[in-house]
């Protein structure tokens, strides 16, 4: 498989791009409109990947809701289902907001591998 291999979801706005070995990136909307299909899509891409460590930008996401949250948690759950690594990057601050007063947000932060710097503990 190319390293550039492509997930598109046609007509729905939302794609998941694996840029190289285990680096992905999410463009478009994570929304409850594209969340079975960017899911489906991620999966697809992931399960495709060899690598052993995932990581997810979500730097090119457009809009995005509490379905979005669930599309990440969902993607999180494969990955360690697969005994996996994955971290996300960029996370839309919509996403974020939801995963705060749903107290899920130590899920998204627990992600990295490494320490992130200036991160806050509250």
């Amino acid at each position: 498989m190319s390293p550039r291999a492509r997930r598109n979801v046609p007509g729905l706005g939302v794609e998941v791009l694996e840029t190289s070995p285990g680096r992905f990136e999410v463009r478009g909307a994570l929304t409850f409109a594209t969340a079975r299909r960017a899911r489906e899509a991620g999966l697809r891409a992931f399960e495709a990947s060899g690598a052993q460590r995932l990581s997810i930008g979500c730097g090119g996401v457009t809009a995005a809701d509490s379905a979005g949250l669930a599309v990440l948690l969902d993607w999180l759950a494969f990955a360690r289902r697969k005994g996996r690594e994955m971290r996300f990057t960029e996370i839309p601050s919509e996403i974020r907001a939801v995963a705060r007063i749903s107290e899920v947000e130590p899920l998204l932060e627990g992600t990295a591998a490494a320490p992130r710097d200036g991160a806050s503990g509250s």
